[in-house]
């Protein structure tokens, strides 16, 4: 699938920061989109996360303004150092993005684990992130 199916923001900054994609980017979006069982098997640094993140990171941008405050995407991390790995990778390419077009809605991207202090869970239930990364034991 090409960078073309994506939000031209999204497009282009995939393209600026990283350039084509990888095999398994290529051959993973069509079948993500498609919305089945999808299990990407490449070696570390390949882009699977990206390519799984990027289309769903994108499906949300693309509501624009009919975005509800709800959660739509989940990642269980089974470390929560890794969760707050993806979590900081996920906010400076959602902030590029909205750089490049601030009309695209802001997503909130929040890390929940066993540590996540009772303030800060109250206020996930107050006002739900989109993108939620947790661990097995906290989900």
């Amino acid at each position: 699938m090409p960078l073309s199916a994506f939000h031209p923001s999204v497009a282009a900054w995939f393209h600026e920061r990283l350039g084509a994609p990888s095999p398994v980017q290529e051959r993973g979006w069509p079948a993500i989109r498609a919305g089945g069982p999808v299990l990407l098997a490449a070696p570390t640094g390949s882009g699977k996360t990206l390519a799984a993140f990027l289309h769903a990171l994108d499906a949300l941008l693309q509501e624009g303004a009919a975005l509800p405050d709800e959660t739509r995407v989940l990642y269980v991390s089974p470390l929560k150092a890794l969760g707050n790995d993806v979590a900081k990778n996920l906010l400076a390419p959602l902030r590029e993005i909205r750089e490049r077009d601030p009309a695209l809605p802001e997503l909130r991207v929040l890390v929940r684990s066993g540590d996540t202090p009772a303030r800060e869970r109250a206020a996930m239930q107050r006002r739900a992130p989109h993108v939620l990364v947790t661990t097995p034991e906290s989900l």
